[in-house]
């Protein structure tokens, strides 16, 4: 006995099992169910459009939500294009087939998307890249040893991080790149050959000053060992640095020699400068005697008296280093004051400055009597803007002449 047909909005199982399918052309078979229940079967192909549709929807949402790339997307439409035609299915298979034609405009967004985000990385990478052959280039042009080396190895892993460019520029930028770090490399090698080099003249210099100022740590030339040693300071400074790891050492014994006799030196000043207290005691006196010559009243008892107080002073010989300055200095002034008194004197008397004060006087009195017959002379002829010039004149050369006057009795006193 055979089942009943089973009916589906997209097909149906005939009385003896055959299971169609509704499409635009016509039924077409897609399966047998013999001896089923026909709902069984129409169940069973049903079941099998949703899987399909499923699969639609989601491959709809992965290429909507970009999750997809542009290859992966096509093959995964065509994949499922494959299991929907032809499909063994009860549904609307056609519509399956519109939405994923309807794909192709998304899929070819999707690509323009991709290849313009490549540009734009390319893009990116070659202007990331020229700037990293650039900089490289310069660190390799300049002297910056002791950074350009880890500033190197950066610019080493920002270029790993880079997009690929075409095979020719990326080529180029890298041998541009690999180039400079070479040149570098062995130029910072070679700056560093030549400061360990100096390092090491500079430490066989300093342990030649060393021994030389250690041999004359002992000496008690106080004045000669002291420009000796300030000379020797003067060669260390221009030996350069040694080796870090020997400079200090090196150092603290040049310094300790140094000190040895500086400290000898300073010992031995002390002790002559107790000594000599007493002679800065007998300066101050001589000093008091000079001062109440101030102000200078009597010229040649002041120049009689400065000559027996500097016999008296040279006598009275060395005085403390700290009282020197104060003492010298006091006395130097007395000597400046009576200079001074001096130089005012011989102005004051000079011969040939006398000899012209006289003859300028002459000259002007003579100027006014010849001044004072022309004003007579112009008086009686009644010319009275001559009358007033010549008065002018005559104000002017008589104030002249009072001035000169000064001046030669000032020359005569």
């Amino acid at each position: 006995m055979t089942s009943p047909e089973a009916t589906h909005p997209w097909g149906r199982v005939a009385e003896d099992g055959t299971v169609y399918l509704r499409t635009a052309d016509g039924e077409r078979q897609i399966g047998q169910w013999p001896g089923g229940e026909p709902a069984e079967a129409i169940a069973l192909y049903a079941k099998r459009f949703d899987g399909l549709e499923i699969e639609v929807d989601l491959l709809e949402k992965r290429l909507a939500g970009g999750t997809l790339g542009p290859d992966d997307a096509e093959r995964a439409i065509a994949t499922v294009r494959e299991q929907v035609e032809g499909a063994a299915a009860l549904g609307d298979l056609d519509s399956l087939l519109a939405r994923l034609d309807a794909l192709a405009p998304a899929l070819q967004k999707l690509r323009d998307e991709r290849k313009a985000a490549k540009e734009a990385r390319l893009a990116e990478a070659l202007a990331a890249k020229k700037r990293i052959v650039e900089t490289a280039e310069k660190l390799a042009a300049g002297t910056d040893w002791r950074n350009g080396a880890d500033k190197l190895r950066a610019l080493l892993e920002e270029w790993k991080a880079l997009a690929r460019l075409d095979r020719k520029t990326d080529d180029e930028l890298w041998h541009r790149f690999s180039a400079a770090r070479t040149t570098y490399t062995r130029l910072r090698k070679t700056h560093f050959a030549d400061v360990h080099a100096d390092r090491e003249r500079a430490k066989s210099t300093k342990e030649k000053l060393i021994a030389e100022a250690e041999s004359l740590s002992s000496s008690t030339e106080w004045g000669p060992t002291s420009t000796k040693y300030r000379d020797l300071m003067t060669r260390w400074k221009a030996a350069g640095s040694a080796p870090r790891n020997v400079e200090d050492a090196l150092w603290k014994r040049f310094r300790s020699a140094q000190d040895v006799f500086f400290a000898a030196r300073d010992a031995a000043n002390a002790a002559q400068d107790e000594e000599f207290r007493a002679n800065a005691v007998v300066k101050e006196e001589i000093l008091a005697e000079a001062e109440k010559l101030l102000p200078i009243k009597d010229l040649d008892a002041a120049r009689k008296a400065m000559a027996g107080i500097a016999d008296r002073w040279e006598a009275a010989g060395k005085v403390p280093r700290d009282r020197v300055k104060d003492l010298e200095g006091r006395l130097r002034a007395v000597e400046s004051a009576i200079r001074s008194a001096g130089e005012k004197e011989w102005k004051r008397t000079d011969p040939e400055k006398s000899a012209r004060a006289d003859d300028m006087v002459a000259k002007l009195e003579k100027a006014i009597t010849d001044l004072e017959a022309e004003l007579a002379a112009a008086q009686a002829a009644g010319n009275a803007k001559k009358v007033k010039d010549i008065e002018e004149t005559l104000a002017s050369r008589r104030s002249f002449l009072d001035m000169a006057l000064k001046a030669a009795a000032d020359f005569g006193a």
